[in-house]
């Protein structure tokens, strides 16, 4: 029961400093966060925060990990069908939890995100792999598709990149139907 007690407590300390950091983000740029913004923030102690984290750095990797530990559980939960609606759901859930997520959507904007999107591309690269690895034979290679799901990861990529430096002025229905357009237009065909 004690362990129990205390693992909670930590989650829930973790999580009031993810809530302070993406506030924080909101606020000043990631290079000016500090440790004391972080946990007047999160309303925890300073011994707190380095029970959790090494320094902001150590901070950020976690925060990195956790945001692509999200987006693969996304991934993996599509399972693509010539269906509009249901294509436009995923890629909608996509745009809100980039909306959601301050770190995600300032890594989009900026070019300080190159250690991310390397961590998230050599990802991708292994998931890739792994669904054309189980892909039955088509009229393509499993070469051709694992590039054609290469293509489809990017250009989601690219819209969101776009998306997050226009401040989301567009309605994540306009861009989750887009992205769900090139999907069926583009990708579904090489899968069939």
């Amino acid at each position: 029961m004690i362990h129990e007690i205390q693992d909670e407590r930590y989650h829930v300390a973790d999580e009031a400093i993810y809530d302070a950091f993406f506030l924080l983000l909101k606020e000043k740029d990631i290079d000016r966060i500090t440790v004391s913004d972080v946990i007047k923030k999160a309303g925890v102690v300073r011994s707190t925060f380095y029970n959790h984290y090494e320094n902001i750095p150590a901070l950020v990797t976690a925060i990195e990990d956790k945001t692509l530990h999200d987006i693969f559980s996304l991934m993996e939960s599509f399972h693509p069908k010539n269906d509009h609606d249901m294509c436009k759901s995923y890629f909608l859930t996509i745009c809100n939890y980039t909306m959601a997520n301050p770190f995600l959507a300032n890594l989009l904007r900026s070019p300080r995100g190159d250690a991310f999107f390397e961590k998230s591309i050599t990802m991708f690269h292994h998931y890739v792999s792994k669904v054309t690895q189980d892909t039955t034979p088509s009229m393509h290679s499993k070469e051709e598709v694992s590039y054609m799901i290469a293509c489809t990861i990017g250009s989601t990529i690219g819209v969101l990149h776009k998306w997050s430096r226009e401040n989301f002025q567009v309605p994540a229905e306009v861009i989750a139907d887009i992205l769900t357009q090139a999907f069926i237009a583009g990708m579904l065909p090489f899968m069939s």
